[in-house]
């Protein structure tokens, strides 16, 4: 089924004409962590607050539950070798689920737990790169109370051959999405620490809504900058298209950026948008995991950080 919300703005040439968006599945209370599984054409997500991971098989236009009391998965991606590489908000770690059997990949760094594990990403080496805000163990209906036991919010890269585990950015108020650009020399990382707060949880950070670009060198970030501001609302999941371009999640759809920084044009959606993935055969259908519903448009790109298997 395809809805015509609003007319896509801009993006002439990353969205054919006469594209419309389209529901996929509904039913959710707020939906993360999407991610396009090649080997049986289908879709996988969580719903945070109901705990429990979701899956829709493309080609029957079905959808059911994958697994329940999943102790609040969030991002998800897939590794090198298909099996989906995950993180939970429940266990403060990623993880790893082959086949529906869930084993641990990082669980602690210097001795301490995690905040609560929101997005991951592999890079081409092999190396898990993951963000650690600390909405899991802060807001009720996305984990369990807990404590910053590090007292900070980092991104980490843990690497999978010497299982070594080190922050790579510290200067992120509270990091969410991050993907890399199509040659893995710049690092973008969202930063969403101006999303809204209750009453009786203490002021968190400065409140910024901007993505920020680092340069990669040899496994460490530097340089770290601005890239661009997005708003309405704060950017969460982030997406890199073959380009260069950075598709990045907002409060009314989906905003796309040039690897300059300059603001291309946006996506409607009538939901607040939390994350986002390329999929599809040919990988240039766009999935939009927003509040309650999963949303699709095709595109004339594909995302630029899908690995060949090992």
């Amino acid at each position: 089924m395809t809805t015509q919300f609003e007319p896509v703005v801009g993006l002439q040439e990353l969205i054919a004409e006469g594209q419309a968006v389209g529901i996929v599945a509904d039913g959710a209370i707020w939906v993360e962590g999407i991610v396009y599984m090649p080997d049986t054409h289908s879709l996988r997500w969580s719903d945070i607050p109901n705990n429990r991971i979701m899956q829709h098989f493309l080609a029957t236009d079905t959808t059911s539950i994958y697994r329940s009391d999943v102790e609040f998965t969030n991002g998800r991606t897939l590794d090198r070798d298909g099996s989906v590489v995950q993180c939970s908000h429940g266990h403060r770690r990623i993880e790893r689920d082959r086949d529906g059997v869930i084993t641990p990949i990082v669980e602690s760094w210097n001795g301490v737990p995690f905040n609560a594990p929101n997005d991951v990403i592999v890079a081409a080496d092999g190396s898990i790169w993951f963000t650690d805000p600390p909405y899991g163990i802060i807001f009720a209906r996305e984990g369990h109370p807990g404590n910053r036991e590090y007292g900070d919010h980092f991104v980490f890269r843990h690497d999978q051959v010497t299982g070594e585990t080190r922050p790579v950015i510290m200067d992120v108020e509270e990091p969410n999405g991050l993907a890399f650009s199509p040659d893995g020399t710049v690092l973008y990382v969202a930063d969403s620490s101006g999303i809204p707060q209750d009453d009786d949880v203490v002021l968190r950070g400065r409140g910024n809504n901007h993505i920020r670009a680092y340069d990669v060198f040899e496994g460490r970030c530097k340089n770290g900058r601005i890239f661009a501001s997005v708003a309405p609302g704060v950017p969460d999941g982030i997406r890199v298209d073959l380009h260069g371009n950075v598709w990045s999640s907002a409060a009314d759809g989906v905003h796309v950026f040039s690897a300059a920084g300059e603001q291309l044009g946006m996506i409607p959606i009538p939901e607040v948008v939390a994350n986002l993935c390329f999929g599809g055969e040919d990988g240039t259908d766009l999935f939009i995991a927003a509040t309650t519903s999963i949303y699709r448009i095709r595109t004339t790109t594909t995302d630029a950080n899908q690995h060949p298997r090992a």
